[in-house]
């Protein structure tokens, strides 16, 4: 069953937990659940909408959706896989990180068992054997989350923005500034600046580095091109300074990243 036949089933019982494997391209529209969303993603890209944010999770990541919260999902990849659980909300208050948004590298110990739900399928009910299982799950997750990926590119209605952020994205590798940008729309540097400021609430230089570090991870997913060729593909003039800019916001080196 897809997610989207799924939604009424998933918050059909409070106290279950509905598992749910899928492998497909989807876009499921904007939506809710009473319910808390843990999913990780395999072999691709997954996107969240959320209020004025979109979320890149990368394979070998798991984010958490707390419940009630509106949010579009997309997976752009036939091939990925994502592996999603979703809990009961009553004992959400004893910590912190259910009620927040979080994208998290997977560890082994998380990653073994989520796997071993996978010939699972829909709601899990109390009393049944596999619950305790699931429960440890969300038990856990506190602990095994202590290292959020800041990957977030934010969103804005405004109409001039967006087609600035647009021209950004399908013209990537150029060099851009804030004087090339304000020739090409019209603006001076000094309102480019403070438009960025007001819509988006991060400065030019912050979301030129985070959108090259997304097209670099959907590069480095999705494509064969070398480390090399990525590089220059976005706009950086050496390997090197591309590496250090992909630690700055992974923690990890792109050699590495690209050997998960």
């Amino acid at each position: 069953m897809s997610l989207i036949a799924s939604l009424p089933q998933i918050d059909k019982s409070s106290s279950a937990v509905y598992v749910m494997h899928e492998r497909s391209e989807k876009h499921i529209p904007m939506h809710k659940h009473t319910k808390g969303q843990l999913s990780y993603v395999e072999g691709g890209l997954a996107y969240v909408h959320i209020k004025n944010q979109i979320l890149v999770i990368p394979a070998r990541h798991y984010f958490w959706i707390p419940q009630g919260m509106e949010h579009i999902l997309r997976v752009g990849n036939s091939a990925t896989v994502l592996r999603s659980l979703f809990f009961y909300a009553f004992d959400d208050d004893k910590d912190l990180f259910y009620t927040r948004v979080g994208i998290y590298p997977i560890n082994d110990l998380l990653l073994q068992m989520l796997k071993y739900t996978e010939k699972w399928e829909g709601p899990v009910n109390v009393g049944d054997p596999r619950y305790q299982f699931l429960e440890t799950i969300k038990n856990i997750l506190p602990a095994n989350s202590t290292r959020a990926l800041p990957i977030a590119l934010p969103f804005t209605e405004n109409k001039r923005m967006q087609m600035i952020l647009k021209y950004m994205d399908a013209n990537i590798a150029d060099t851009h500034t804030m004087l090339s940008i304000g020739n090409k729309f019209g603006l001076s540097a000094r309102s480019l600046s403070r438009l960025f400021q007001t819509t988006l609430g991060i400065s030019f230089l912050q979301y030129l580095k985070l959108l090259r570090i997304v097209k670099s991870l959907e590069m480095i997913l999705q494509t064969d091109k070398s480390l090399s060729e990525i590089a220059y593909a976005i706009g950086y003039q050496s390997l090197s300074a591309f590496s250090n800019s992909f630690y700055q916001f992974t923690r990890v080196r792109p050699s590495d990243f690209k050997s998960y």
